[in-house]
């Protein structure tokens, strides 16, 4: 019977946190959980991963569930890549339904150089072997014929990049996923474990306090999205990082009409359509810096005032719910992963809208790192040390509207 009860619980109920664990994973969310169940697969599994509230609480459960690999740098878009191809097999690997939908990904382009930047985007895709190309209104219309893209509206369509490999996943499921994964290799998921300092002697992180006591560490990874600053300041490692806030709103089921994702970068607005036919849809981060997770009715109007251009048939729709997360900014627009100053102390931060798109290769590359102390070629180009070196990876233009 124990067995029984054993088999039907995703993971096993939260232990006593040890004295010690090989790796430290601050963060319930895709990144950390990806990173403890990759460690697993590399024969590391005592690991903790401490999450202040319950798993995917953070980024991982408040984001829009698209992926995509279409970005505008060649180090950026090899990288989501790499994501998009292991979030193909990640249900089989995992054993888990992920609702994966790569039903294809539209950016709107309404200007002479917003094509301009779309057929660039498009050349740099191709050249690293990526599915995506500069499309004019007509095929738009065969893609989408639901969507007005007729010439007398505020933002005329012009031409779109298409992206094939794009889509939508379950968010939850690839939360819950991991979860079991990293437990059933052996990871003790510690959700309610809150971080409250971290101890360094010269250049190591030798323990974590949480608020049910001392940890000590001989690998910590920081892997808290939006909180990552305040983190990396116990341990006394400067980000070059804001914090902003993100909303987002879903829509009551209507009869399924929409079977791509849209995204329209000067209308500062993206939706897609749930299997429950719900029309999930988000805009641009706040422009201000803050960690308070609240709604406004300033994106509530301007969000439905967009998507009613797009398609004036959900004028009777009516909203379910809002909800908002946090998101990491750096001054490139691209990520932070790797090593720090400190020996034992690596991140995976700065992740702004993008994050849970590159769960399976965050988890993977930065459990190689944690495994061979030798920083993976694929994230190499994301180090901390870039900002010191004058070598940045600007995705600014393929994150003009955050999805």
């Amino acid at each position: 019977m124990r067995d029984l009860l054993r088999r039907r619980r995703m993971w096993r109920r939260r232990p006593e946190l040890k004295p010690r664990y090989d790796v430290v994973i601050l963060g319930g969310g895709s990144h950390g959980l990806a990173t403890a169940y990759y460690l697993r697969r590399l024969g590391i599994t005592d690991v903790a991963v401490l999450e202040k509230s319950y798993i995917g609480s953070g980024a991982a459960g408040r984001n829009t569930t698209i992926l995509r690999s279409n970005y505008k740098t060649p180090e950026g878009a090899r990288f989501y890549d790499a994501s998009v191809k292991l979030y193909e097999g990640l249900g089989a690997e995992l054993g888990y339904n992920l609702l994966f939908s790569q039903c294809g990904h539209l950016t709107l382009a309404h200007s002479d150089r917003a094509m301009f930047v779309m057929a660039n985007r498009a050349e740099v895709n191709r050249l690293q072997g990526i599915d995506s190309r500069l499309i004019g209104p007509d095929e738009i219309r065969e893609l989408v014929p639901t969507m007005y893209v007729g010439p007398d509206t505020t933002y005329p369509i012009h031409g779109a990049l298409y992206h094939p490999p794009g889509g939508i996943i379950r968010h939850d499921a690839v939360v819950w996923a991991f979860a079991r994964g990293a437990d059933e290799g052996g990871a003790e998921i510690h959700p309610y474990t809150e971080v409250t300092g971290m101890e360094r002697e010269g250049d190591r992180i030798v323990a974590v306090q949480t608020n049910r006591g001392r940890v000590a560490a001989g690998v910590v990874v920081n892997c808290t999205a939006g909180w990552s600053t305040l983190l990396c300041d116990m341990a006394g490692v400067r980000l070059p990082i804001t914090t902003h806030v993100l909303q987002a709103c879903v829509t009551e089921p209507v009869k399924p009409f929409l079977d791509v994702v849209i995204v329209s970068s000067q209308m500062h607005v993206y939706l897609s359509q749930s299997d429950r036919g719900e029309f999930v849809m988000g805009s641009e981060i706040e422009p201000w810096t803050t960690y308070r997770t609240r709604n406004t009715l300033n994106f509530l109007q301007d969000l439905a005032r967009h998507a009613l251009e797009l398609f004036p048939q959900l004028e009777h729709a009516r909203l379910l719910r809002a909800w908002a997360g946090l998101c990491d900014l750096t001054p490139d627009y691209s990520p932070i992963l790797g090593r720090t100053e400190l020996e034992n102390f690596h991140v995976s931060a700065g992740w702004g809208t993008y994050g849970f798109k590159a769960a399976p290769i965050v988890g993977r590359t930065m459990a190689e790192l944690v495994a061979t102390g030798c920083t993976p070629d694929l994230i190499a180009p994301f180090s901390l040390e870039r900002f010191y070196e004058d070598r940045l990876v600007s995705e600014l233009a393929a994150a003009a509207v955050s999805h």
